[in-house]
């Protein structure tokens, strides 16, 4: 039996993902003071490459925070929204995105698409066509199908309806797949940093527009640790609104600064060949659950209609040094999920798939 040369099981996940030891060395550094010159110095270098990340424009806002992205979903829609959200509705990520307005108290309105499926451009322009919305909120690659919307086409159609708002979950796309705020309009773009960022997780950054920074100034209601208002009095200072996690924002400057290095087109170039190598891997001995056409760069669904124990697989994957992800909600049985995303190569992945090879021989035996 072959296994991973590591001294710990390599993280194929669809988040978190693996994480390169001289960022994980940043993490060691001794803590410094979060009001201090030095902290200053360091969000002066993080904020522009952040933008660049988002493809955010001048004027466009950015701010950190030490969350999940779970908490940037509440602060985009408790600042942008009054009167009523629409949530296209395709997996277990786009599902959630819902109920978090729906605790907040915002209206908010689900469109259905079938799992494994891209949200329609057209049906999204066909609901707001019916008036009564100022926000729509999109998952861009939806983590628990392995689909990857049309987001340059939705946003589009939102923009023929200038009252409404675009906020955008970009968890497991930027820095792994294009995401331009400022071409496609996007009023809020909201990330947490283990998917394609590969950093450990406990950070979450958005960019956001001048449009919702107007709104926000008009909301009541929109508590206090997410106020894009209130986050902008300190970032402008560049300073953190509250105690952040120093340790995360070293990784996460010597982890821009790496993206950099290494260009962005670059890096979506290689997350597109990880994709390829693990399409070639599924379309030979499984199948896919995302349909052609709109399946993701950075996460591949995979449905056995051969009756695969999905829970033996993962654990014998596991055996052989790699961790893979499970079906997540409800297709926890019936799916697995490969994570290709991050700092990961192709020789990486071959290796991964190599190991996949073994243990589908073992359980299927």
């Amino acid at each position: 039996m072959t296994a991973a040369p590591s001294d710990h099981a390599i993280l194929f996940t669809p988040g978190p993902t693996e994480v390169a030891p001289e960022i994980l060395r940043e993490m060691a550094r001794p803590v410094i003071g979060h009001r201090g010159l030095e902290m200053q110095a360091i969000l002066a270098d993080v904020l522009p490459r952040a933008r660049r990340l988002f493809g955010a424009p001048e004027g466009h806002e950015v701010f950190i925070t030490a969350s999940s992205a779970t908490g940037l979903w509440e602060a985009a829609i408790r600042n942008t929204v009054e009167r009523r959200l629409l949530v296209p509705v395709c997996g277990a990520f786009s599902e959630r995105f819902h109920e978090v307005a729906v605790a907040c108290g915002v209206p908010a309105d689900r469109l259905e698409t079938a799992w494994g499926r891209a949200v329609d451009p057209d049906a999204v322009g066909e609901r707001l066509a019916r008036g009564g919305y100022d926000a729509v909120a999109l998952v861009h690659n939806e983590t628990s199908t392995g689909v990857a919307n049309p987001l340059p086409a939705i946003a589009g159609v939102v923009r023929r309806h200038p009252g409404v708002a675009l906020l955008v979950d970009v968890v497991s796309s930027v820095a792994g797949m294009p995401v331009e705020v400022g071409r496609d309009g996007i009023d809020v773009a909201l990330a947490s940093v283990q998917k394609c960022l590969a950093l450990p997780p406990g950070l979450a950054l958005c960019a956001v527009s001048p449009r919702a920074m107007e709104r926000s100034r008009a909301r009541a209601g929109k508590g206090y640790y997410f106020d894009f208002v209130r986050l902008k009095g300190f970032f402008d200072r560049r300073m953190p609104m509250a105690t952040p996690s120093v340790s995360h924002i070293f990784a996460l400057q010597a982890q821009l600064r790496r993206i950099d290095a290494e260009g962005l087109e670059a890096r979506h170039a290689r997350h597109r060949a990880m994709a390829d190598a693990t399409r070639r891997w599924t379309a030979e001995r499984c199948a896919f659950f995302a349909a052609d056409g709109c399946r993701s760069d950075t996460v591949t669904c995979v449905s056995d209609e051969r009756g695969l124990d999905v829970a033996a697989f993962v654990k014998a994957v596991a055996r052989r040094g790699y961790a893979i992800g499970g079906g997540y909600g409800r297709l926890k049985e019936t799916t697995f999920r490969i994570g290709h995303m991050g700092d990961h190569t192709v020789a990486e992945v071959t290796a991964l798939l190599a190991a996949m090879d073994e243990a589908l021989g073992e359980v299927r035996r």
